[in-house]
């Protein structure tokens, strides 16, 4: 089953395409990888398919929702709790998978500290327990892993490796091997867009607007 499919699909940045003709598609129990020098538009992908900002041209096709986004930041509560951090996530969601979340990116023994009180690598493991409890099948990522240590790591590869065999998916940017062999790598390289031409500038706010997502 397909879960994500892009086709001729262009990003811009500023009002400037920074990919162009671009096509994939994600099936259930698969994980993708994108690669590709700083500043070629991963990032700018990734917004574009949680619809945080419009493509300039092509198709984003995907069940209703179905997508769960990780963004750079940790979208944490900061005065709640661990759990209560989950909690109110599993309430949005209507699941109850607040458990698991904590077993799984082994956060247990932190459960009743507040947010604001962990470091940067346990806040990004419950920034992660945070995709468990959505119940969503396709997992959006970017740079998942940043202040995680290798065995966080490690906990964060086992945790996609069950939601793949789970019949989800997930698509995730980064420069850090997951140790996730059986990933696909997607080279965004190829589709870099060529240089507007002179007079075919166009505005810096005509496409990008803001938007909230998870």
């Amino acid at each position: 089953m397909t879960l994500l499919s892009v086709e001729t699909l262009t990003v811009s940045r500023g009002g400037l395409a920074v990919l162009e003709g671009l096509g994939f598609s994600l099936k259930a129990g698969r994980a993708l990888v994108l690669r590709g020098p700083n500043g070629i538009g991963k990032t700018t992908l990734l917004r574009t398919l949680a619809g945080l900002q419009p493509p300039l041209a092509g198709k984003i096709s995907m069940p209703p929702e179905a997508m769960a986004y990780g963004a750079h930041a940790d979208g944490l509560k900061a005065t709640l709790s661990v759990r209560e951090n989950l909690a109110f996530w599993a309430a949005i969601y209507e699941t109850d998978t607040v458990e698991a979340a904590l077993d799984q990116m082994n956060l247990r023994a932190l459960e009743h500290r507040a947010a604001m009180s962990l470091s940067a690598g346990q806040k990004r493991r419950l920034g992660l327990a945070r995709l468990l409890v959505t119940g969503r099948p396709v997992w959006v990522l970017d740079e998942p892993t940043v202040s995680l240590d290798a065995a966080s790591v490690a906990l964060f590869a086992a945790a996609v490796r069950a939601h793949l065999a789970s019949g989800g998916a997930a698509l995730m940017a980064t420069h850090i091997d997951l140790g996730l062999e059986e990933a696909e790598i997607l080279d965004l390289a190829p589709f870099k867009a060529r240089p507007p031409e002179e007079g075919g500038h166009r505005g810096a706010f005509d496409h990008d607007f803001d938007g909230a997502f998870l």
